[in-house]
């Protein structure tokens, strides 16, 4: 089944759609610093350099089963301005529904962060799915947490899933996983990790196993960022200034109001790497994040959907798609001319 992803970055949700069996044929990423990753990391798919403001709808690709991508999710953000739909950013959603309204795929995934349905965006959250049902999609939404679906990491998450309102689908998002994955299980064999150098070579087992050095702002020790070995990481965010404490670092402790220390040998203080991040984001060992500015492999992480709790979500979809009826699948086939996924 053929889709097409918005907002690729470095490729975290289409290669969980690609786990599930989907053919992600043509992916849209305006950012320079992350081409070269998503082109050597996923070299079956079309990168589309452009900004989608430029894209026209003839350019489009053809024949496309579903949709997938998350506009920039800044200005909905509970920790940012809040800015919304009226933020330039926030405006791309106009964008997705635009291309979605020109495919008409059977189904499209938006996703977001938890703060596009808090009360402040009320009104804009209410309007997007006006937008979508005005599009022709029956939408369904929910907040996940992807530590509920193998990934070592608290991280909230809305996703909205869509089908054609001519396609009378019976989906579920995915019920959360039996077994937890914790810092212990995915860090294990990265203790060679080292501070990242500019120009360096670097001199560990895996690539982009070095870490930002560097002092720690005011605003990063309002609150506790190490998590223990036996937990789960906090959410990884797009910038290595705000990627949480190594477990093995010393813990940190509250001593005033919004203000927290290190407890014990300052010197044993580090960041996650790299490629601890990529690894609780579920990225394999083979997945190379290439970047001249540490930060760019950060943002390339943090700003992905983990891999896992992508796939868990195309498996519901692949699921949801190949209950209809052998008469409903065989016009759809028709229609698009793409081969039918076998039933999971």
């Amino acid at each position: 089944m053929r889709v097409a992803a918005l907002f690729s970055g470095a490729g975290g949700l289409d290669l969980g759609f690609k786990k599930a069996g989907f053919d992600v044929v043509w992916a849209n990423e305006y950012d320079k610093t992350i081409w070269e990753t998503f082109e050597k990391n996923h070299p079956e798919t079309k990168l589309d350099r452009r900004s989608i403001r430029n894209i026209p709808n003839e350019e489009l690709p053809q024949n496309i089963d579903g949709l997938i991508g998350g506009p920039p999710c800044q200005s909905w953000s509970l920790a940012g301005a809040m800015r919304g739909i009226e933020d330039d950013r926030g405006s791309l959603f106009y964008e997705y529904i635009r291309v979605l309204s020109h495919l008409k795929p059977k189904f499209f995934l938006a996703e977001n962060v938890k703060g596009i349905v808090s009360s402040a965006h009320k009104q804009s959250f209410e309007h997007i799915l006006h937008l979508f049902d005005e599009a022709g999609y029956t939408c369904h939404y929910e907040v996940l947490n992807a530590c509920d679906y193998g990934v070592p990491q608290t991280r909230e998450r809305v996703f909205i899933i869509g089908f054609r309102k001519d396609i009378n689908v019976n989906f579920k998002f995915p019920k959360p996983v039996k077994d937890k994955v914790f810092l212990n299980s995915v860090i294990k064999g990265l203790e060679d990790a080292v501070p990242h150098k500019k120009g360096a070579t670097l001199n560990t087992k895996l690539p982009n196993n070095e870490y930002l050095t560097g002092s720690f702002s005011t605003i990063f020790m309002s609150r506790n960022r190490r998590r223990a070995i036996d937990e789960h990481s906090f959410t990884i965010q797009a910038g290595g200034r705000h990627a949480p404490i190594h477990p093995l670092s010393p813990p940190m402790v509250k001593v005033d109001t919004d203000k927290f220390e290190f407890e014990g040998d300052y010197n044993r203080v580090r960041r996650l790497s790299v490629r601890e991040c990529a690894r609780i984001q579920t990225f394999p060992d083979d997945f190379i994040f290439y970047y001249s500015n540490v930060n760019d492999g950060y943002k390339m992480i943090g700003n992905a959907v983990p891999v896992e709790l992508a796939k868990h979500i195309a498996d519901s979809i692949k699921i949801a798609l190949s209950s209809l009826p052998k008469k409903e699948q065989k016009k759809l086939d028709k229609e698009y001319n793409s081969t039918l996924f076998e039933a999971v």
